[in-house]
């Protein structure tokens, strides 16, 4: 099996978005979303990341833009994000790690 690794880091802006409001039903291996925000004002590369409805924060600057780019040209499914780790007694920012990994080819 090959090593589909792309990325892993913590959640930006966990404490801002709805990430408090769901921290209860996160659980290592819980499925995420990716979505481009090519309107973002802050950052013109800027990937949110959501569980289910709930935008939990960001991808962090640095960590963003090849996955921006793929986002944004329409590949969506190229990618599988899970919950990596879970540190509750962590600064909110660091309390959720993420891994982004390539989806392995059927």
């Amino acid at each position: 099996m090959n090593d589909r690794h792309f990325a892993t880091f913590h959640i930006a802006g966990f404490t801002y978005y709805s990430g408090v409001d769901v921290f209860e039903n996160l659980k290592i291996g819980t499925a995420l979303l990716l979505q481009a925000e090519p309107e973002n004002k802050f950052d013109p590369y800027a990937v949110a990341i959501y569980f289910q409805e709930e935008k939990l924060g960001f991808v962090p600057k640095g960590s963003n833009k090849l996955l921006y780019q793929f986002l944004n040209l329409g590949y969506p499914d190229l990618f599988e994000v899970k919950i990596s780790q879970i540190l509750p007694e962590e600064h909110p920012e660091q309390q959720v790690r993420v891994v982004v990994r390539i989806v392995e080819k059927k």
